[in-house]
């Protein structure tokens, strides 16, 4: 299975508190990387909801803005700032 992770969409800026880090998710493959490497936590439900929310992009099954907004949420839920970006 060939997975998708160009899948692109308006940017969010993620700001972590504790690493005073910054990232620019403008893709499923930014976003996944963001959620498995810099989330400060694994257990909430909307961070399992983003986890699976890329999944589903790369595999074609929902479209590249539905994960946008899960990050956004995930980002509310986990405490780290997210500053959208709307063209």
């Amino acid at each position: 299975m060939k997975w998708d992770t160009s899948a692109s969409f308006d940017p969010v800026i993620l700001v972590f508190k504790d690493s005073d880090k910054r990232r620019i998710v403008r893709t499923a493959g930014d976003a996944a990387t963001a959620l498995m490497k810099d989330w400060p936590s694994d257990d909430g439900e909307e961070f399992l909801v983003a986890v699976k929310a890329c999944l589903d992009v790369m595999t074609g099954n929902i479209e590249a803005d539905q994960l946008r907004e899960a990050i956004i949420r995930a980002a509310a839920e986990a405490g780290v700032g997210a500053i959208s970006v709307l063209h």
